[in-house]
């Protein structure tokens, strides 16, 4: 059974909590405070879980920086939290959403992301953080459609 997933926002006291995450697990957390609106925390009841990013352009977003708790791993709580993710970026207008990993491809394809060229996603994702400083240009870049 999938755990019930709920996101909350970040304040500062969540905010180092996803600095730590990310940290822990080897993700870019350099610009976590330059983008506070775009972290959600996510919990499981009152245990926070994992912590997940959407940077929203219009009706094109960038998912970024999800990662879940290594005590809630194989749980379902990833395909949960993507979940949560993905319904809160299209109640927010996005219709496609990117991303750039270069250890979960096949995590997000199986939850329907594509492997596309880098250079194929829309100038306002390319131009973010994640794609012009933080990942390497070894990452895989994945796309799906809301």
């Amino acid at each position: 059974m999938t755990p019930s997933v709920t996101l909350q926002r970040t304040d500062e006291d969540a905010l180092a909590y996803v600095e730590r995450l990310l940290a822990r697990n080897d993700l870019p957390a350099t610009d976590v405070r330059s983008k506070p609106d775009c972290f959600y925390v996510a919990y499981d009841g009152d245990e926070r879980v994992g912590v997940g990013g959407i940077e929203a352009y219009g009706s094109e977003g960038l998912l970024r920086s999800v990662v879940v708790e290594e005590t809630a791993r194989d749980e379902g709580v990833g395909t949960a939290l993507c979940a949560a993710l993905e319904r809160e970026a299209s109640d927010r207008g996005v219709e496609a959403l990117y991303l750039l990993t270069t250890t979960a491809a096949a995590f997000f394809a199986g939850r329907g992301y594509e492997e596309i060229e880098r250079s194929a996603a829309p100038a306002a994702i390319r131009r973010t953080t994640e794609f012009s400083e933080l990942c390497p240009a070894s990452a895989t870049c994945l796309r799906k459609r809301l």
